[in-house]
């Protein structure tokens, strides 16, 4: 039997150890992103106001760094710029649109890997920062951005409870209240995602007050 040299049997062994790996660290990452993706939600949904921001500013450091060891991985990048945007929201006022900004370009970047942008979820974001941000020159905002990506994720989810639900928001504040009104419904009527029940029931309640008042 012919002796395998040593450095063949490093390479092999090193080789063999990094595909034993590859499926346990892709786990670990949807691990990590199922945790943040339900800690999210518990603090958007559930958590007393005047704690959410504290809770979502620690959430948005602990996305940050996940985004550091996965930089091309656009769920991880999607759900960066989804934390940041409720960070952002909750900040409330100028000192948030250094972090509004910050979500806005973490989606995009997300989009360039992924046009689908996680199946609608980085568009509908986007159109909700690009729609409450202030315009130029103090912020990025711009209404008719934001109706580009609306209608991006209406393309690739058009019963989604929350993309309906926040072109409804937009059309109401842009006066289009007959559409408006079409949109909420839509949101009321849409099936909630199996990995967002507990978000998209909650925007879900959202449309049927928005509903009440058009």
């Amino acid at each position: 039997m012919r002796a395998i040299p040593l450095s063949r049997l490093l390479i092999a062994a090193a080789l063999g150890s990094t595909l034993a790996l590859a499926p346990l660290n892709a786990s670990a990452f949807e691990g990590e992103v199922f945790s943040l993706k339900n800690r999210w939600e518990h603090t958007v949904t559930e958590m007393p106001a005047n704690q959410r921001e504290d809770t979502l500013k620690a959430l948005a450091s602990e996305a940050e760094q996940l985004a550091s060891q996965h930089p091309n991985e656009a769920e991880v990048l999607i759900w960066q710029g989804i934390v940041l945007a409720s960070y952002a929201r909750e900040r409330g006022g100028l000192g948030a649109l250094g972090t509004a900004g910050d979500a806005r370009d973490v989606l995009e970047r997300a989009i360039e890997i992924d046009p689908t942008g996680g199946n609608g979820s980085a568009y509908v974001t986007l159109g909700a920062l690009y729609d409450r941000a202030p315009g130029r020159p103090l912020g990025f905002g711009n209404s008719d951005t934001a109706e580009r990506m609306f209608q991006r994720a209406l393309e690739l989810r058009p019963d989604g409870i929350d993309v309906n639900y926040y072109y409804a928001a937009f059309l109401k504040e842009e006066g289009n209240t007959q559409a408006a009104r079409e949109h909420a419904q839509r949101a009321v009527n849409g099936t909630a995602r199996e990995n967002r029940q507990v978000s998209d029931e909650a925007l879900r309640r959202d449309a049927e007050a928005l509903l009440s008042q058009l």
